[in-house]
């Protein structure tokens, strides 16, 4: 006889919970609420910061401010921007995942690391390269090819992680009714593909909104690279907080779009038996143009800046290499990734752990106020502890701490997502028969619980490293005086046209980024249960 070993004790013949009244939670759930409210409210800094700083404008000097000729350039510049460089990136991701998951293309293994490689190359290094081969280059267009070269794998690899695990009978039911494989392809497989599209999109969206550095390297004005303007000219001044609400308008919008667009389909397979392994389509004569497109995609995303990279360390020569300047650098990049990554998985643990455990309103609004937060760019998240830190607390200003909180409230969700999907693999009913068996409850959910989940957030902690080593502005902002990372370096060297002593940087960056690129990637085929 089964025994439920969630149910209360009951021996003795009274019930110990009246009617009408709900039992209280236990004293760690409560802890643990506590804390993930602490954390949503610090979270709410940044878009309290703009709020009130729109306030204390005034409206008429507010409307003068936003409402002006060059409010509208940027507004076009970065509508513009997000109108081709979106659709571009998610038709090359999903293009890409669909010739690798389900075609007879050759070498597709090979082909799947290299379509995500591109990710491991900063999109400020990757306009660099760029530059070093063109030096004219500059303006909308060239803005497009560099942010669509550096940002469709975030299109691709949620693409391919889908189509691997799609249940192939669907598609099999399709053709048995009459349908060709394109017809297939745009009526069964591309609307299956909508939450991994809608998601990479948001995502590309919003890495356009707080691009700086690529976009300032070719001269291509946008939000961003105007508010960075306005507060090295002006240090905090009305006209960049006005330009940093607009910003933060347009990030609730397209939060809000991505979550009206996933719609409320279910996508989950039920039924009984194993799932079937997808046919690959044969490509025929289309296997020689397939292969010639990947080229010339990994070429120009991956190849070029990495060939411009080495280019410019051969021509600099073992001058540029001195230790003196890079080594600490690499140091305090690794120190404080390292760093942020560890307290950013501590703290996305409560907010993970209520959601998997205790879904409801209460775990949704926490989960919220971050993704929100988050979904600002580093220049407004910047400004907003700059602010806050001299007026409330001066003496936490250009500390190790603040910058470190900043990168917590920044990257926050890369963590959470993963620590969620990890708990959400590891039952309870484990962590209750360990507490049956005597174990008190913090002890089985480090001996239980979070054994079972150490790889999802290894997996959170890999991808938050990824995003501090390649940060620029947050970095810029709030570093404490004497801080040298290897961004900060890089764009030092290549703000002063010394594009040689810019290019061992460059090359690190990319050396630390591509292991963690590779376990990215690892992480989403091991989701899809590959």
């Amino acid at each position: 006889m089964p025994i439920d070993l969630a149910a209360p004790e009951t021996s003795g013949s009274t019930t110990t919970a009246g009617r009408g009244k709900r039992p209280r939670p236990p004293f760690g759930v409560s802890a643990v609420s506590v804390i993930a409210v602490l954390i949503a409210l610090f979270s709410l800094i940044p878009l309290g910061y703009v709020i009130v700083m729109t306030a204390a404008t005034g409206w008429d000097t507010a409307v003068g401010l936003i409402f002006r000729e060059r409010v509208g350039e940027l507004l076009l510049n970065t509508l513009l921007l997000m109108a081709i460089t979106v659709p571009l990136c998610v038709a090359l991701g999903v293009g890409g995942a669909w010739l690798v998951e389900r075609t007879t293309l050759r070498g597709h293994k090979w082909w799947a690391v290299l379509l995500a490689a591109p990710l491991a190359i900063p999109a400020f290094v990757n306009s660099y390269a760029w530059v070093s081969a063109i030096p004219s280059l500059g303006g909308l267009w060239s803005g497009v090819l560099i942010a669509t070269l550096s940002y469709f794998p975030l299109v691709y690899i949620p693409a391919a992680a889908t189509l691997s695990r799609l249940d192939p009978a669907i598609e099999q039911s399709a053709a048995s009714l009459g349908l060709g494989a394109w017809r297939t392809f745009f009526r069964v497989v591309l609307p299956q593909l909508r939450i991994a599209m809608t998601g990479g999109a948001l995502l590309v969206s919003l890495h356009l909104l707080a691009e700086y550095g690529a976009f300032a390297m070719i001269r291509f004005d946008t939000f961003t690279t105007a508010i960075m303007v306005q507060y090295q000219s002006t240090f905090n001044g009305t006209a960049g907080n006005m330009l940093a609400s607009v910003l933060v308008f347009f990030c609730l919008i397209l939060l809000l779009a991505e979550v009206r667009s996933r719609g409320t389909a279910r996508y989950a397979r039920v039924g009984s038996g194993a799932q079937a392994r997808a046919l690959r389509l044969p490509l025929h004569a289309y296997q020689a143009p397939s292969q010639l497109f990947l080229m010339c995609l990994t070429a120009l995303a991956f190849g070029l800046p990495l060939v411009f990279v080495l280019r410019w360390i051969f021509a600099g020569g073992t001058q540029i290499w001195v230790a003196d300047e890079f080594l600490p650098a690499l140091l305090q990049t690794m120190g404080y990734g390292l760093a942020g990554a560890l307290a950013t998985t501590v703290v996305a643990f409560p907010m993970a752990y209520l959601a998997v455990r205790h879904p409801g309103w209460f775990s949704k609004a926490l989960e919220l106020s971050n993704y929100v937060t988050s979904s600002m760019p580093g220049i407004v998240v910047g400004l907003a502890f700059v602010t806050v830190s001299i007026r409330v607390a001066p003496g936490f200003y250009q500390t190790t701490a603040l910058l470190i909180a900043a990168y917590v409230l920044l990257f926050l969700p890369r963590a959470l997502v993963n620590i969620r999907a990890g708990l959400a693999q590891a039952p309870k009913e484990l962590d209750e028969a360990a507490q049956a068996l005597g174990k008190p409850p913090l002890v089985s959910f480090i001996r239980v619980t979070l054994r079972l989940t150490a790889p999802a957030a290894a997996g959170g902690a890999a991808l938050v490293f990824l995003a501090i080593v390649n940060e620029l502005t947050a970095t810029l902002l709030l570093s404490p005086n004497g801080t040298r990372t290897l961004a900060t370096e890089f764009w030092s060297k290549s703000s002063e046209i010394d594009y040689a002593g810019a290019a061992p940087y460059a090359l690190l960056m990319i050396l630390i980024s591509a292991p963690m690129t590779y376990l990215l990637f690892q992480q989403s085929k091991k989701v899809a249960g590959q």
